[in-house]
């Protein structure tokens, strides 16, 4: 129950605000409990203590523009978000040139580290934007890497419409499927609506696309399961396999303004956020770490040191599985098969 109305102003307590999506197939509840005290061992292969997933936020060129249609130019995650206001009719040439930066430059610096050391990782891709450059999505399919699904443009999704959200989702899936060869197996959008999980999976289905996890959640340090509101009738339920994102240890905070002003800030907060994970690995019970990284912004060299520096830190550690999101979630649906109910 609120305590406020929806104008903001004071409402009686116990005034009653309902949910319009409750009961619907779009009402994927709230789990405030999780896995409680116990926690969950998800039995890592050979004996990891911890699973670590890095994620290349791949956006570039699919941003608000003119030249995409767009009423309004982009205005966020870029180096003056704070004080460039969206321009409206027209082109903003810098905040254009600054995406540019990522993916002309900033894309390769990161993915050369990561090569250099032998980790695999996870693209979010906007499909717009591996359209406008083939060379970033071709690199994406090698070296054991994974393209998932950030949605087909880079914009938010509230307040879209259910059909053209749903059409959205249908060009994302061909377009990857055209740059990549492949259809992607994982979805992340993060300006997410309350009718995208439910529109992708019934999309999935639709086309007969297997989806073997969703990443729209930040609330556990471990995969899990949850029950798909419009399988609740179904004789055999698939589910939904969630694996969280994070907002923590990403470098948009670095374009926040209680986020990361230095590098060695950035680098500090991800090696303590290891230690304590791997800590309580070492203890028996191991967890996920996820870094979000985008080519704009980890991509510059003052930032990028920190990725390097920490890209070196866990590679002198012992029973650390760096790993893409894709292989998680197949560790997931053969160690902890979905059932109706259960988080595992």
């Amino acid at each position: 129950m609120s305590l406020y109305s929806r104008d903001g102003s004071s409402a009686k307590i116990g005034a009653p605000s309902v949910d319009p999506l409750q009961g619907t197939i779009y009402d994927f509840p709230r789990d405030v409990v999780g896995f409680g005290r116990k926690s969950h061992n998800p039995q890592w292969p050979n004996g990891a203590k911890i699973a670590v997933s890095f994620v290349i936020n791949y956006e570039e060129g699919s941003e608000r523009s003119v030249t995409n249609g767009d009423a309004q130019s982009e205005n966020r995650l870029w180096e003056q978000a704070d004080n460039k206001p969206a321009l409206t009719g027209e082109r903003s040439l810098n905040p254009e040139s600054d995406y540019e930066y990522g993916s002309r430059v900033g894309v390769w610096r990161l993915l050369n580290c990561f090569e250099k050391y032998g980790m695999p990782v996870t693209a979010y891709a906007i499909g717009q934007a591996f359209e406008k450059n083939l060379e970033v999505a071709d690199a994406f399919g090698k070296n054991g890497h994974e393209v998932a699904s950030h949605g087909y443009r880079w914009v938010n999704y509230v307040g879209m419409g259910i059909e053209l959200e749903k059409e959205y989702i249908e060009r994302q899936l061909e377009s990857l499927k055209k740059t990549t060869g492949s259809y992607p197996v994982g979805w992340y959008y993060g300006a997410i609506s309350a009718y995208s999980k439910a529109l992708i999976h019934e999309v999935y289905e639709k086309k007969g696309i297997p989806l073997l996890y969703e990443s729209d959640t930040y609330s556990d340090d471990l995969p899990f399961w949850v029950d798909v509101p419009a399988e609740k009738e179904l004789k055999n339920p698939k589910g939904m396999l969630m694996i969280p994102y994070s907002y923590d240890c990403n470098d948009v905070k670095f374009h926040a303004a209680s986020g990361f002003s230095t590098a060695s800030g950035f680098e500090e907060y991800l090696k303590t956020a290891f230690d304590v994970l791997y800590a309580e690995g070492e203890e028996g019970m191991p967890k996920m770490m996820t870094i979000g990284l985008h080519c704009r912004i980890s991509g510059k060299p003052g930032r990028f040191a920190a990725v390097e520096n920490f890209v070196k830190y866990i590679s002198n550690k012992p029973d650390v599985w760096v790993t893409t999101r894709r292989d998680i979630a197949t560790h997931y649906h053969e160690k902890f098969p979905y059932k109706k109910g259960h988080l595992v």
